[in-house]
This record gives C-alpha cells, structure tokens and sequence, in this order.
C-alpha cells in the first residue's frame, strides 16, 4: 500500500525531519492519567474536528466537567508534516472503510468499490486530510435556513467561521473582513506550488474567470488552497483545541476508548455512554447531555447500535428499539469526483517523488518550514465554474488542480491507494509512468444522489455498510459531463498549453472502446468507471423540521424524541456545501458549542 511509498524516503532524513517537527510542536503526551470515572456534565463522542472543538469550548465553563472519547490515540508524529499525509492513509489512524461496491459509479475500481479514509486519532480528518480551508457558499447556509432550520442562514453562521479562524495569510486583502483574526484555527497562505499555478490561474482569466478568495463574498473563480497550517506544519482540532484546553481540570481526554452504546433512562433520556478502553468494558454518566461527534459514519452507526434509527432495520439486527427515526444514517452526501483527466507537461514542471525526497528540500523544511513538504502532497488551486441551472453564483461544480497524476510512482503505490483496477490504470496511465503531468479533477458539489450508513451487524467492531450511491441520480451525471468539457477547456488553454507544452491524455479508457471518443456516449462511460468519492460524507443525521420524515434533529441539535442527545458534526448537514468540508464542521461545532451554552443558561459572547 501507500506505505511503501513513503519507505522510499532515506530512513535517516524521514526521522530527521519528524523528531524536528515534533521537537517544535511540543507534542502532548495524552497518556492516560484520564481514565473516565465517576460522572460528568457532558460527553463528547469522538475528536475529531467537531468533537475537539466543543470539548474545548464546553471546558472554558470552568463548573462543567467534560469527557472527550476518543477511539484512536494521539496524531502520529508524520501528521505533523503536511506532505506526508500520502503515508497516513491505510495506516493505523485510519478507520480504513471502504464502501460497498456501486452499481452505477467505480466501474474501474476494484470490486467496483474504492477506499473511504477516516481520521482514527485525536483530531480525526483533520489530523490526514488535504488542509484546505473552503467555508462553502453562502447561498448553501441561506438554503439550510429556507429549510426549514432558523438560525443557520450565512449572516448567522458567518461570525461563528470568523470565530474559528486565525487567518495569517496574505493574498486576499481585499476581504479582510471576511476573516477572522486570534481564533484557535491558522490559517495560512500555501507555502510553495509549482510553477503549474500560475499556468492555472492564467488559464482561468483565459476563460473569463477572475482569481478570488473562495471564502470571501462570492466563490466563482479560479483560487490558491488556502492552508490550515501553522508556521508549514499541519494545523489539526488536536494542535488548535484540544492541546490547548487538554491541562484543564474540568476536561478529560480519553483515547483509545471506543464507545459501543449511548445508554437510556426509562424517559428515553441519554444518560451515559458505554464504551471499551484497555481491554475492559467502561460506562461513563452524563448529568447534562451526551454528544455524538463520531462523523458522518460513526454517529449514525453509534445511533443504531443503540436503538435509534428505522424501526425495521434494527429489529432485522435484533436490537431494541429506543425510538423510531427513519432519517438515522440516511441522506447520505459526498462530494463525487473524477480523478483521471490528465496532461503530460513540460520536464521540470510538477511534483514529483525525487522532489519529495530530495535532501535539499528536507534541510528547507527542518531550517526554514518552506519547500514543498509544507504543503500536502500535489494539491495546488481550486476552481468553481458558473452553474448552468438556477443561481449561476451558487456553483454545481468544482475543480481540484493537481501537479501530478496517480502514474508519478511509476506504479509503485498510487493506483492502489486510489483504487484503480491494475489493468486498467497500466493502460489508461502506463504512458504516463515517472512523467511531469498534471490532473484537473471536476466535483460535484451539489450532487442529487443519496446513500445510506447501515449496519453490517450488531457487533459494535463490525464497519457499517456505507453506500453512497454515487450517480444514482441522473442529472449528476450531465453535470459531470459538462464538468469534463469544462476541465479540458482548461486544460487547453494558451496558458498550460503554449507556456507548459501541455499534451491532453487522449487514451480511450478500458471498457468505453465501445463509444466514439469525446461524444457525451463516451464521457458518460468515463464517468461511470472513474468517478468516486471526495472523502466528504455528511448527511446522515439530518436536521429539519419535523415534518420532514428523514428529519432526525432539531435546528438545536437535538436528536428528536430524546433527550439530552445531541449530534453535532457533519452528518446533521440537510445539504452538502459547495466545497471542502473540514471549515463548515468547524463552524458547526462553534455554534453548537454557544447553543449549549444559551441553552444551560451560560451566556456567550457575540461572534466577530
């Protein structure tokens, strides 16, 4: 696997450059002076990004005891480096999931399936993801509230992402007061790109397209990642919330204590948790609330595992019913994308690994934080195009700009970390093995199709069924197909195709040989077998007005027909936001952590 890859870095300058990191960073020891006893005024179930922010914020009431559970342990020492995220996938701080095969997407992945990474530390997603700070589009917030969810329109939800936010960087002055300043989340300029950007910012003025700050008032445009880093090392929840509030009295973080069952009162009140920790089976009690924090996956798994979901499926697993909601692990939504448009470029051009492991650039590193390892590996710019239905601003599709493809291995590891049949990716990618290349990888991000979490059985240790349905729903694929002619119109532009010599892979791909080249026939085929998941899941304990049958929370967060339950991260989403996850959940849990307060009578601060 992706390990292997990494195993190519000469061992010494690997360690080096961690333990001088990890030197810097002063990474806590959270060992287990933390074992759970006793009760305490709210639980929080998982830390990752939603997680480790409300135990943080939920903590500053110094009369308030708070337990973070945390199925992992600490973020490895390499998280700390952001391009070696490449090495944290399908490593022992993964969940390591896969979803089940597709029946209409993944056709050219093996078992018609793909991996779907999961953070298993302190920090969860944050801890491996890309770091690209994307809020969304505030036309998804305005939405949520027409929903039917009051208090979640954009001019609500905008002070609680100023809140999160320490914004260091330096390009988009021109919406300063968009940004937030001395909040716990940095955020920075990227660090270092390859000459390839600047040929993808030209090339979208090529099309009419401005480059702009995608977190500013509007989104369409051509755009830098902006980072969650501090000083080119990895910005996670664990280094901005948890670290932080970690030394409070009042909080315990307990890791490696995987929680198996919310416990309930004969009122149907939530009155504690369940969970395995050291080789025993452990209760915690909770006098307030307990809060699921375990994401679009765990949440609802956790909910069914203790009775709450469709009255059906849970009698299917023998496993009593608490209370019938049909919504729980429903409405499933992820950022679909294709990850195989690619161009040959000019020697010299892209990433690639000798740059990953030259010495010179760990010196870089270790000395000054600049050079490409700050900056997870190959990701360069974003792009969103005007929608061709409804409000042109409020975009259906984004495009992920990428100095290098799955082939710049040479088959070593990529293919298998993506997913890819071997076959098919040696004759699709082959003539692309060790060569600068670049991708442009279209997205949807309003797609219409809607998966499900189930469970695969009772066993708390057994992975849910995750399917997220990719194009079950046919206007997902028009939208891709316009989102293909869009990328190579980028992609042959003057500005990549004159100044990097780039050269379009005009491969027929295995299994559409059968459709004309370039027809909407043969896009649809291409789609079918390349597009899979972004790692974006939410969804999946949506919040909604009770006269919404899939409706499993109150714009509140509260689990309906319970009490003191809340869930608070990216499965209470009614809709998926028109880009990057990891910003919205922060500002999900910010607000959550203040309407916990308002609601026990503790008063909050005004946001920014």
């Amino acid at each position: 696997m992706i390990n292997s890859l990494v195993r190519t870095v000469p061992t010494a300058l690997l360690r080096m450059v961690i333990l001088a990191v990890v030197r810097e960073a002063g990474q806590h020891n959270y060992a287990d002076r933390n074992i759970p006893s006793g009760q305490y005024d709210f639980i929080v179930v998982g830390a990752g990004t939603a997680g480790g922010i409300l135990a943080s914020r939920l903590s500053e009431v110094g009369h308030w005891k708070v337990l973070l559970l945390e199925s992992g342990g600490a973020p490895p020492p390499e998280s700390f480096v952001p391009a070696f995220n490449i090495a944290l996938i399908d490593s022992d701080v993964d969940w390591k999931y896969r979803i089940v095969p597709q029946r209409y997407s993944n056709r050219g992945f093996q078992d018609n399936a793909s991996h779907f990474p999961r953070g298993r530390c302190l920090g969860g997603s944050s801890s491996i993801n890309w770091m690209m700070y994307v809020r969304g589009n505030r036309r998804d917030y305005d939405n949520w509230e027409a929903m039917g969810n009051p208090g979640w329109n954009y001019e609500s939800v905008l002070g609680y992402f100023k809140k999160a936010e320490d914004y260091r960087g330096r390009r988009n002055v021109h919406t300063a007061s968009y940004h937030g300043r001395g909040g716990p989340l940095v955020v920075e300029d990227k660090r270092w790109s390859t000459p390839l950007l600047s040929g993808f910012l030209r090339a979208g003025q090529q099309l009419g397209y401005q480059v702009v700050d995608p977190n500013g008032p509007e989104q369409i445009g051509f755009s830098v990642a902006d980072m969650t880093q501090r000083n080119g090392m990895r910005g996670s929840i664990a280094e901005s919330y948890i670290k932080p509030a970690a030394s409070r009295p009042n909080l315990h973080v307990a890791i490696n204590a995987h929680v198996t069952k919310i416990l309930f009162d004969k009122n149907k009140r939530a009155v504690g948790v369940r969970f395995q920790q050291k080789g025993k089976m452990r209760t915690a009690m909770a006098r307030k609330e307990v809060i699921l924090s375990a994401g679009a996956v765990g949440s609802p798994h956790l909910l069914l595992l203790s009775g709450v979901g469709p009255a059906k499926h849970l009698q299917q697993h023998k496993i009593p019913l608490v209370m019938d909601l049909p919504g729980v692990g429903h409405n499933l939504q992820d950022h679909p994308s294709i990850f195989g448009l690619a161009w040959s470029a000019r020697k010299g051009a892209s990433t690639s690994i000798p740059i990953l492991v030259n010495p010179k650039n760990f010196k870089d590193y270790v000395l000054n934080r600049q050079g490409p390892l700050t900056s997870p590996f190959g990701v360069e710019g974003n792009a969103w195009s005007l929608s061709a239905e409804g409000d042109p601003h409020w975009p259906d599709l984004q495009y992920l700009f990428l100095s290098g493809t799955p082939a710049m291995d040479n088959g070593l590891a990529f293919w298998d970390l993506v997913g890819y049949r071997r076959k098919l990716f040696n004759q699709y990618f082959g003539h692309l093995f060790g060569r600068d290349a670049f991708m442009i990888g279209p997205m949807l991000t309003r797609p219409k199709s809607r998966g499900t979490v189930t469970l695969a059985s009772r066993d708390p240790r057994r992975a849910p069924l995750i399917d997220p349905n990719f194009l079950s729903h046919p206007d997902d694929i028009k939208t891709f197909i316009r989102g293909i002619k869009f990328a190579i119109s980028i992609g042959n532009t003057s500005a990549l195709r004159n100044d990097f010599q780039a050269v379009f892979n005009n491969k027929v791909l295995p299994g559409c040989e059968h459709e004309v080249p370039g027809s909407d026939a043969y896009w649809t085929c291409y789609t079918m077998h390349m597009t899979s998941t972004t790692y974006h899941p939410c969804g999946t304990c949506k919040m909604a007005p009770a006269s919404d049958p899939y409706s499993v929370l109150d714009h509140n967060l509260k689990v309906r027909g319970l009490g003191g339950l809340r869930v608070i991260d990216a499965s209470v989403m009614p809709l998926i936001t028109s880009g990057n996850l990891n910003a919205p959940v922060a500002m999900i849990a910010e607000k959550g952590a203040d309407i916990i307060k308002l609601d026990w009578g503790v008063p909050v601060a005004p946001v920014p």
